[in-house]
């Protein structure tokens, strides 16, 4: 009886919620989802933690859709590419190559053609702070595969960090600096090449996904 109660106080409270605040919200996420369908091509240094804690960092590319590249500064081993679908972490150190589909990882989500915020994206959370807004997303379909937060720099809206949590609840955290957007990059970004082939074999194509 108790959670029910619970339950039904909740809902009443958002039944509660002004109008005006309700229209705020929807008036925010389609801002915030113009923009992001506004980034063709983006380029930045990124910062990364990793679920153990570990900071690492580099340069990211991002074309949409479905193409992006994580090039980490040495020492660290690790390269991600995704493309033609596919998202595909490498890992030179441990000779471990591992791909999933961008339809099962939250980060597809920011990577389509046309970023939705509605239907098949459904929006969990919207925070605001001074100078910032944060928006998290999952899969109407699937929430099970992990969600996307999305920080932004308010006034004007600007993209500077994301937060995936995957599906086996797992956290890890990009925040972007040196952020460029527009301008064209080489379809041979986007490629990955095992070099543990003789003559190297390509996992993924250059083109979107």
């Amino acid at each position: 009886m108790k959670r029910r109660a619970l339950l039904a106080s909740a809902l009443a409270v958002l039944a509660a919620q002004p109008a005006w605040a309700q229209q705020t919200d929807a008036a925010t996420l389609t801002q915030i989802e113009a923009y992001l369908n506004s980034i063709r091509t983006l380029k930045a240094h990124f910062l990364q933690v990793a679920p153990d804690g570990r900071i690492s960092q580099g340069t990211v590319w991002l074309e949409r859709p479905g193409r992006m590249r994580f090039a980490y500064d040495p020492p660290t081993p690790l390269l991600l590419v995704a493309g033609n679908g596919m998202l595909v972490f490498h890992d030179s150190q441990l000779g471990q190559t591992s791909n999933i589909p961008l339809s099962q990882t939250p980060l597809g989500i920011l990577l389509a053609d046309q970023v939705r915020l509605s239907g098949p994206v459904k929006v969990t959370s919207l925070q605001r702070l001074p100078g910032m807004i944060t928006v998290t997303v999952v899969r109407s379909a699937s929430p099970g595969d992990g969600s996307l937060s999305l920080v932004f720099a308010d006034s004007p809206l600007a993209l500077r960090q994301w937060s995936v949590i995957d599906a086996q609840r797992q956290e890890t955290r990009v925040t972007l600096s040196d952020v460029q957007l527009g301008g064209h990059f080489k379809d041979s970004l986007f490629d990955f090449i095992d070099r543990s082939f003789p003559n190297g074999a390509p996992l993924q194509g250059g083109s979107g996904g």
